[in-house]
């Protein structure tokens, strides 16, 4: 007779398995305990990470605290204090209400927690550690809760080896503390970081949260939006259209304080700014929906950021007309005012009959400006700001103009002599620019035609790679450039401090900005901006990046003469050069061709 194969799981093992749908990485940890610090109460948060959450993660707030019975159940699966029956999920109001967080978390970490309500004397102490109590005792601490989390997946290590860099895992850790701040302007949030402070939230109105989290720049570039109706009521902010990104940074949406994710409800507001963006740009928005708790489904997933909607068609077409009526109050639509009484359309300049006579001005023959009586008085330092202003703009316009004089000429005789001492002899060609777009060349019997933007950038991504392995050239700024960033895309630019260094890029902090000091001898003063903003782009399209490749393409991108840029004929024939010296020259460094080549066959083919 055979055995019973079918066995029950030990609690221990049942919540390691349920784990692994709670605690995917250390940002789930935080999101879960910040989530429990708000549903308590709290009016004041405190997140302090050490090693992007590997080693600890402690969440402390000032809420109502447990009893002692309550912080020994609150690690048990399926306990809480959130729901009581089935018809509570249709009426949920809190962050949680599953019961599952606490016990995952405790089942593969080390878990400390401290907690006291204000009407006990002594508060409680419990250390758990994979999943099973070591101690629980009383402690003196403030009321409230503390809740310490180390050595996150200490007992499950390959969960632990799939984790990302330190980098990447606090980048997740941010969005996760700034979704909850994003939906509690109420409430003080504070991070710690390795002993560093990284946001320092006080609590105020939702404009000023935004500004704290995403910075002042951000302030003036949203427009507020409103609607009220039985169905759902919206309130939020939209960012006018010259605030839109390529990358899908600033786009929150948030159902009764809950984040969501909702590629629907994307498209609807999208729809809004409908030939108001260019091609594969996005708007920046922070939509905030209440509903009926009974009109949504949120007990789809443990993480609770996907949400079913009874009315969804609806509440897309009422979010689309709301960020409308929004654009179109704050003047960014175009609109006709039909009201407009035509008779003040075009308003005449004279009288049909009057006289027309020539201006005159009157001239004092008799002015003196050495004289004692004039009162001369020095120009006032804003007219001295605005001439300056003219200037530079004058002198950033004749930069541009020259900008591909500038880029060849400088190492034109350097070029050549590379040329000569890599082959041996020189290869003279007779190079042809058409439409200042393309260079037309004859190589080894076959008609080339070169897209000169792609071959620069190809040649520019080869010099970058290899000056970062070398020590990179690099050009001091007489004025420093200054970038106000918010805080989440100044801490991108701080964690690879190191391989901007290394490709010529000297920056220094300063508390809202930084400051590029220097910059790599092959870019050019006006391209620093656009090149720092696709750095910060890239950061959040990719969590692991081949940084060197990376950078190197930005910067052979920004770098690279422009299409439309007429070149000297030493330029073109030194860049055709460049080009044929490279082992690879067949293709740019994002992958499209750099040239087409036709043989004296298929030049007859065409014209039989």
């Amino acid at each position: 007779m055979m055995n019973d194969i079918i066995q029950l799981l030990p609690d221990h093992v049942a919540n390691q398995i349920a784990a692994g749908e709670v605690v995917q990485r250390p940002s789930s940890v935080v999101k879960e305990l910040i989530e429990n610090a708000v549903d308590a109460g709290a009016t004041t948060v405190q997140l302090i990470c050490k090693d992007a959450g590997r080693s600890l993660i402690q969440v402390i707030d000032n809420g109502g605290g447990m009893s002692v019975t309550d912080v020994r159940m609150a690690y048990e699966r399926h306990a809480t204090s959130k729901i009581k029956t089935t018809e509570d999920i249709f009426s949920i109001h809190t962050k949680g209400f599953r019961g599952e967080a606490l016990a995952s978390i405790a089942a593969v970490a080390q878990v400390e927690t401290k907690t006291k309500r204000e009407i006990d004397e002594l508060g409680t102490q419990l250390i758990i550690e994979g999943g099973e109590v070591r101690n629980q005792d009383p402690v003196v601490c403030a009321t409230g809760t503390s809740i310490s989390v180390k050595n996150l997946f200490y007992n499950v290590p390959a969960r632990r080896n799939f984790l990302k860099s330190n980098q990447v895992e606090f980048r997740h850790i941010q969005d996760e503390f700034q979704r909850i701040a994003l939906a509690h302007e109420n409430v003080s949030f504070y991070l710690h970081h390795n002993d560093s402070e990284i946001y320092h939230l006080k609590a105020g109105n939702l404009k000023q949260r935004i500004v704290q989290i995403f910075g002042k720049k951000l302030g003036s570039q949203i427009i507020s939006v409103e609607e009220d109706t039985e169905i759902v009521k919206i309130k939020g902010y939209v960012g006018k259209p010259d605030a839109a990104k390529k990358s899908r940074g600033e786009q929150f949406f948030f159902v009764n304080n809950r984040f969501i994710r909702s590629p629907y409800l994307h498209n609807a507001l999208c729809d809004a700014f409908e030939e108001l963006l260019p091609a594969g740009y996005q708007p920046s928005y922070f939509m905030y929906l209440e509903l009926d708790p009974a009109r949504i489904d949120i007990n789809i997933h443990p993480t609770k950021t996907e949400i079913k909607f009874e009315d969804e068609a609806l509440i897309y077409t009422i979010i689309r007309a709301a960020v409308k009526h929004a654009l179109g109050q704050f003047n960014v639509i175009p609109s006709l005012d039909f009201e407009q009484d035509p008779n003040w359309a075009f308003i005449p300049s004279a009288k049909e009959d009057a006289d027309i006579k020539m201006p005159e001005i009157s001239v004092d023959q008799s002015f003196n400006p050495f004289s004692n009586d004039n009162h001369y008085r020095a120009p006032k330092p804003s007219a001295i700001k605005s001439t300056m202003d003219f200037y530079n703009d004058a002198v950033e316009l004749e930069i541009e103009n020259n900008h591909a004089h500038q880029v060849f000429e400088s190492n034109f005789e350097q070029t050549n002599q590379l040329f000569e001492s890599e082959v041996g002899q020189t290869e003279h060609f007779k190079v042809i620019q058409w439409q200042s777009k393309y260079l037309i060349v004859e190589y080894r019997g076959e008609l080339l035609i070169i897209d000169q933007h792609r071959a620069h950038q190809k040649i520019l991504f080869e010099k970058f790679i290899h000056s970062k392995r070398d020590n990179a050239l690099v050009q001091q700024m007489l004025f420093p450039i200054e970038l106000d960033l918010s805080p989440n895309d100044r801490q991108k630019l701080i964690d690879v401090e190191s391989q901007l260094l290394s490709f010529g890029f000297d920056i220094s902090l300063d508390e809202e900005a930084i400051q590029i000091n220097a910059i790599p001898v092959d870019v050019q003063q006006e391209d620093v901006v656009s090149i720092f903003m696709d750095f910060i782009d890239e950061l959040d399209f990719k969590e692991t990046l081949e940084l060197d490749q990376s950078f190197a393409k930005i910067l052979a991108k920004n770098a690279a003469v422009k299409k439309g840029t007429t070149l000297k004929e030493e330029q073109a024939t030194s860049l055709v050069e460049e080009l044929f010296r490279l082992p690879n020259p067949n293709y740019s460094p994002y992958g499209r061709p750099i040239f087409v080549q036709m043989n004296t066959t298929e030049v007859e083919k065409i014209l039989q």
